[in-house]
């Protein structure tokens, strides 16, 4: 491999470690990702690092280039990422519709808060509020 791809490739890998890193601190990655991402990002490294590695399992996939065998892999990671996605976001979907019909639900079992009369307190005529005295205060002060 060239050199000048090594230090491509290497530092990518670093790039991509730091940025899954900063990325979980901040909390913008939960957890449970961030793991699919580190592998990756190890696996790039070690790659980069052992070209013969990836003659080997080119050796042994049958590919006829390192390249196609880089493709393949990709391929197959970008498979596994979305069928991953679909499930989780099937399993959001359900979550909500269930919620939906919990909260249509409950608005049926309920009144509606706003056919509730407001407290005495709240229902002081507006001269009074605007004042900042009350019944209760003017009371008070004489």
């Amino acid at each position: 491999m060239d050199a000048r791809i090594r230090v491509l490739t290497i530092g990518g890998a670093l790039a991509i470690l730091l940025m899954v890193v900063e990325l979980v601190r901040r909390r913008k990655l939960k957890e449970e990702y961030s793991v699919l991402w580190v592998v990756t990002a190890v696996l790039t490294l070690l790659v980069s690092v052992w070209f013969s590695l990836l003659r080997h399992v080119t050796d042994a996939i049958g590919a006829i280039s390192p390249v196609s065998t880089l493709f393949f892999f990709g391929l197959l990671f970008c498979l596994v990422l979305l069928l991953h996605f679909s499930v989780r976001i099937s399993s959001l979907e359900r979550r909500v519709t269930s919620l939906v019909q919990e909260v249509g639900i409950m608005s049926v079992e309920e009144p509606d808060a706003t056919e509730i009369e407001p407290p005495h307190a709240e229902a002081a005529a507006p001269g009074e509020r605007a004042a900042g005295r009350t019944a209760a205060s003017a009371t008070v002060d004489a």
